[in-house]
């Protein structure tokens, strides 16, 4: 499988190397991944808009750094670098559009995979509609996370997609959900319940009290 492009705001690994090491320990990492195919153009800015309130969710239990990951067009696959910020990830966000293509969730769970065997990512968010890849191959990619659990957001009702995406979220003891195109509400709470479990855990997202939260407590559970 192709390796994931660096966009240009990546830096060298040297860099990164260096940055990591001075990072606290205690931040939770999380990599927010979003379809960036043409039909998402909507789902994109709805996401852009509610970055902020996955920092301030986490914000108060430990911190956090999102790394952003999209896919759109042929084969194109980019992530950014680490952010710590809101206005970071949303400067990013606001300068990507959406183009027609394929889904490449096979490629955001290996370069999840890769990016945990650095230093431990808490967390996958996944936003996207569609799945037009094998699904036996992502599952695959799936058990490879290992502790890296994925929660996966879908917009519409589609139940073929709907079933890839919580087999999944069942490999790496993670969460799907669905959410409408316009319940921005909906889509904020999830990921403001995310951001809490990637930065203190089940008590965190306990502690939210929210029904986002109690759905993805369930799941948890299982």
């Amino acid at each position: 499988m192709p390796a994931v492009k660096a966009a240009p705001t990546v830096a060298t690994r040297s860099h990164l190397d260096a940055l990591f090491a001075k990072i606290d320990p205690a931040r939770a990492r999380v990599i927010f991944a979003i379809d960036a195919t043409a039909s998402r153009q909507p789902t994109w800015d709805m996401a852009s808009k509610l970055t902020a309130e996955l920092f301030d969710s986490a914000a108060a239990i430990g911190g956090l750094d999102i790394q952003l990951v999209y896919y759109r067009g042929h084969g194109e696959c980019v992530a950014s670098k680490w952010l710590s910020d809101a206005k970071s990830l949303a400067s990013i966000m606001s300068g990507v559009a959406c183009h027609a293509g394929e889904t490449q969730i096979g490629k955001v769970l290996t370069h999840a995979k890769k990016e945990s065997a650095r230093k431990k990512v808490g967390a996958v968010i996944l936003i996207s509609d569609a799945c037009e890849e094998s699904p036996s191959e992502l599952y695959n990619a799936a058990r490879e996370l290992h502790d890296v659990p994925v929660f996966l957001f879908q917009e519409g009702d589609d139940e073929h997609v709907g079933q890839i995406y919580g087999q999944i979220a069942d490999i790496t003891h993670g969460a799907s959900c669905r959410f409408d195109q316009g319940a921005s509400q909906r889509l904020a709470d999830l990921l403001k319940a995310v951001a809490a479990f990637a930065a203190g855990g089940v008590k965190a997202l306990a502690n939210q009290n929210s029904e986002s939260a109690k759905l993805l407590l369930t799941q948890l559970k299982k």
